[in-house]
């Protein structure tokens, strides 16, 4: 087998072996033309009579679009060739056949549904306007990875395995676990806030969470990937803004700068948003919603509907299209967000709206013992239950909290695409386990 020496987007004049997908054959009689793909870019093989050897026009006669193939031979300068650069083999290897034609189209000269295209991933992920959105998503979590550790954060890896369900037993996934139930995680939160009682300061964790929800709306998955942070010794919930804001900075300047070639390709230009972001309160969204004609009873939480109004009146407004929500009512929230103690009907919980859609949800957490007990009875929640994560709040927690990002929305809202099961790799929703 021909062994690679270089990638598409590393050729220059002199020898040199790729290996990629067959992407196009042009006969022109005398000469063809193979567009041969790899996972960096393109490169023309011309095959002209006269100048190769007659086995590598056998060869080259005999292949289809998205053969896989190896080929070795001389880079030259050709004006009208991708990147200005032709090959001429000398030697052509077939590593695998492909049935013809493929089941979907991936040229983007036929369209096919998303059901069909999910159904066909693999091959989906061949579209180059496919694949842009991955590597995009890619260089996003890098971003957040490097802003992170830069400002003293450690990564860290919470269990996916819960023994008790955390927030509502109907929206998670029970497993059997070896002779009793388990749970799939809805989020790593109460994990995290164990490792800042344990003296860690400054954490993230990057990984999947799931919720069993029957939902089948273009903005919800049954698998979601998350940054999870948390730090303690926060004065209040604006700390975790100001942190979550410059996460947010740091994952679009990254793609700003590394992903130009992709954004081109997805016709997407990326601007950076000015902070502070602004910041909505209850009670006073009900005011703003009122003025947009929508009513929301006072001490309610908000829909989806009255999301996108607040969008457009921050827009107007601010000029901005993030924005926070803080002050949620408490009693829509989980037992150990902390409330406002002066104003116990609600709560420092805080929420990142992007183009209209949460993106993540966060805010300050109760450290106090006797208040976290006191919520949970409020919540008619079990005590007993909910030992293994409370008790430990009896030795010393400091003032902390944190948010969760979820990855596959962000992407979905930047590049203004139309499901967010676009944004995942492999969807998994209520009627899609496969492939």
């Amino acid at each position: 087998m021909l062994k690679r020496t270089h990638l598409t987007r590393e050729l220059k004049t002199g020898e040199a072996t790729i290996s990629g997908w067959v992407n196009v054959v042009r006969d022109l009689g005398n000469v063809k033309f193979l567009i041969v793909r790899d996972s960096t870019g393109i490169a023309q093989v011309t095959i002209k009579k006269g100048v190769v050897d007659e086995v590598i026009l056998k060869i080259a006669e005999s292949l289809n679009p998205w053969d896989v193939i190896a080929i070795q031979g001389e880079v030259v300068e050709r004006k009208n060739a991708p990147q200005g650069r032709e090959i001429i083999p000398s030697k052509i290897e077939i590593l695998s056949k492909a049935e013809t034609p493929l089941p979907i189209d991936v040229s983007g000269k036929i369209d096919s549904n998303l059901d069909t295209r999910l159904d066909w991933r693999v091959l989906d992920l061949r579209r180059p306007e496919t694949a842009a959105i991955f590597k995009i998503q890619a260089k996003m979590v890098e971003g957040i990875e490097e802003c992170l550790r830069r400002d003293g954060y450690l990564q860290v890896f919470t269990p996916c395995l819960m023994g008790s369900a955390s927030e509502s037993g109907a929206e998670v996934f029970p497993v059997v676990y070896f002779d009793r139930e388990a749970f799939l995680r809805q989020d790593p939160q109460l994990h995290r806030q164990l490792l800042i009682i344990a003296g860690f300061d400054k954490v993230f964790d990057l990984g999947p969470n799931w919720r069993a929800e029957p939902s089948h709306t273009p903005r919800h998955l049954c698998e979601h990937r998350a940054c999870a942070v948390e730090f303690g010794f926060m004065n209040d919930e604006t700390d975790m803004m100001r942190v979550e804001e410059s996460v947010l900075i740091a994952a679009l300047q990254k793609i700003k700068e590394e992903c130009k070639d992709e954004l081109d390709l997805l016709g997407k230009e990326i601007s950076i948003p000015k902070t502070p972001f602004p910041e909505l309160q209850f009670p006073k969204i009900y005011d703003v919603l009122k003025e947009f004609g929508k009513n929301v009873e006072f001490g309610e939480d908000y829909d989806r509907e009255s999301e996108v109004i607040l969008w457009k009146y921050v827009k107007e407004k601010f000029g901005s299209d993030f924005f926070f929500v803080n002050r949620f009512p408490f009693k829509v929230k989980p037992f150990y967000v902390m409330r406002i103690d002066e104003e116990p009907q609600w709560a420092r919980s805080v929420d990142l709206i992007y183009k209209g859609l949460e993106l993540s949800s966060g805010g300050q957490r109760e450290h106090r013992y006797d208040k976290i007990v006191e919520q949970m009875r409020e919540k008619e929640m079990t005590i007993e239950v909910m030992d293994w994560f409370t008790k430990f709040f009896k030795y010393g927690a400091p003032p902390h909290g944190g948010f969760c990002l979820g990855i596959e929305r962000f992407i979905m809202q930047l590049l203004d695409i139309s499901n967010v099961r676009e944004a995942a790799l492999f969807p998994r929703a209520p009627e899609r386990l496969l492939p």
